[in-house]
């Protein structure tokens, strides 16, 4: 590798006009040299003009490329990014992040020190557009929200089993291997999960900062939460290895919701027994609104404990529906993973 290694940024992106321009200006005004980086956008056929943005920006500065990814799944797109680049380290960055100036040479930087490091990452502040979404990013803030995610938490520095925007050495693929391309959503979880399984460790660092710009809508955050929890339970299956308590937890919770609510129409034991369980429930999300409203602002904590339970039940009943088509049925009737779309 050279004193100063050739980096590949790798962007899967679908529809994300409104964003795409600013990531993608940010990631040029880094402070890593311009003849060492590349940016290479492969985009999932979209329709709201992101091609045309990202084909201006490329005619502007050659180290934009844009690539098309027919697909629309976003492990196959990394996979054609990640074929198509020349970087000794590959970084993928999100259509609607923001990385700060330093992102880059702080994750070479921090890649390069950490000699047991395979991939290096920092935390996400998360924020959004417009109340809603303002309100969701404050939520996914709160460890009510995501529990003990670190890189969704920030405060912390030190090794751990995932994170986003991560840096990686380009020979993990000779380790490892590619994307999982059956994987529609989770596929980054699962290259982590793989790289630890293979003798990798994953270092969240306090010097890489980034910005996520959350979901605008509720209907779209209980879409993307389902959908988290219906793909963890193929990852779970593929690798035969438990879920964190924090990824299980929703799922019991639901299950305990259901089994306690069957077993009240036999006796009514079981209904008292709910009901409890409902109020500390109650009580848990309306002590995380408040200490949304304490951090941030009181108007957030009206919509904190909606929030709140899209993220719980939303993950938990994808997970319980991912059991049934994955485990019980065994992957029958499944749609196809290219007729499952990027969109957010």
């Amino acid at each position: 590798m050279s004193e100063t290694p050739f980096v590949s940024i790798i962007m899967p992106v679908r529809n994300e006009a409104d964003f795409i321009e600013q990531t993608i200006s940010g990631i040029m005004d880094n402070d890593y040299p311009a003849n060492k980086m590349e940016i290479i956008v492969v985009d999932g056929r979209s329709d709201d003009g992101t091609q045309d943005i990202v084909r201006r920006m490329s005619k502007e500065d050659n180290c934009v490329r844009l690539l098309d990814n027919p697909a629309k799944i976003q492990a196959i797109a990394m996979n054609i990014g990640l074929r198509d680049s020349k970087g000794d380290i590959f970084i993928r960055i999100d259509g609607h992040a923001e990385v700060s100036r330093d992102f880059i040479r702080n994750s070479v930087d921090c890649l390069l020190s950490k000699s047991e490091a395979w991939v290096v990452g920092g935390a996400i502040e998360t924020i959004g557009q417009g109340y809603v979404a303002q309100a969701i990013a404050n939520c996914m803030k709160s460890p009510v929200g995501v529990g003990n995610s670190r890189f969704r938490l920030g405060d912390y520095e030190g090794w751990v089993d995932t994170l986003a925007f991560g840096s990686h050495h380009k020979w993990i693929l000779e380790r490892i291997g590619y994307f999982d391309e059956q994987l529609v959503r989770n596929e980054d979880d699962d290259f982590n999960m793989r790289i630890v399984l293979a003798g990798g460790k994953i270092w969240l660092s306090k010097s890489i900062r980034s910005i996520y710009y959350s979901r605008g809508s509720l209907r779209k955050l209980w879409k993307q939460y389902f959908q988290y929890g219906f793909w963890r339970i193929r990852t779970m299956q593929k690798h035969k290895r438990p879920a964190t308590l924090r990824q299980t937890v929703p799922l019991l919770f639901v299950m305990s919701v259901l089994a306690l609510g069957v077993l009240s129409l036999l006796w009514y034991v079981f209904w008292y027994l709910l009901v409890a369980e409902l109020i500390l429930y109650l009580a848990g999300i309306i002590l995380g609104a408040i200490d949304v409203g304490r951090k941030t602002n009181w108007k957030y904590s009206l919509l904190s404990p909606v929030i709140f339970v899209i993220l719980h039940f939303g993950y938990g009943i994808g997970c319980l529906w991912g059991f049934v088509r994955f485990i019980l049925i065994r992957g029958k009737f499944m749609p196809k993973p290219e007729e499952v779309s990027m969109s957010r």
